[in-house]
């Protein structure tokens, strides 16, 4: 069970790593970090593809940092409540494609479904690389095999 700290709440950097809050549930908090995600990106789906993954870019290495010194703060590498990496996995999922609900909510099924499963290379990389880094790659990698899924279905529909 996922036990947030009162940090959360005080601390923007910890907020920000717990993905404004959404973290802080109590069971399955990275399925809700990625749900908090979407609102997000349907905010961003009608931005240019550049001024899209300059955003996603800047998300992760900002989140890099946030989640390293939450992670370090909390004396817990990757505690569960850090969802930061979740959003940015999400919006990788997304990119270029056009905004629908449907779309959305496939996104996050296969997303989460990379996330959750972690085939090769993820898990190699979720066990083996440290830090505020390696706490944000595999979600990095899951989202750009989600990606792929995503434009695969939408090329042959």
């Amino acid at each position: 069970m996922n036990r947030a700290p009162a940090s959360v709440w005080r601390r923007p950097t910890h907020f920000f790593a717990f993905g404004l809050g959404s973290g802080t549930v109590p069971w399955a908090p990275g399925t809700f970090g990625t749900l908090a995600a979407i609102p997000f990106y349907w905010m961003m789906a009608d931005l240019t593809l550049g001024w899209y993954l300059g955003i996603v870019l800047v998300a992760f290495v900002v989140g890099v940092w946030l989640c390293d010194k939450t992670s370090h703060d909390l004396g817990v590498h990757d505690h569960s409540g850090i969802v930061w990496d979740e959003f940015v996995g999400y919006w990788i999922t997304m990119a270029a494609v056009p905004f629908s609900w449907e779309a959305a909510l496939w996104g996050f099924v296969v997303f989460r479904i990379f996330d959750v499963f972690k085939p090769w290379p993820i898990r190699w990389a979720d066990r083996r690389v440290a830090g505020g880094f390696g706490i944000m790659i595999d979600d990095v990698m899951a989202g750009i095999y989600a990606w792929s899924t995503m434009h695969l279905w939408f090329w042959l529909h």
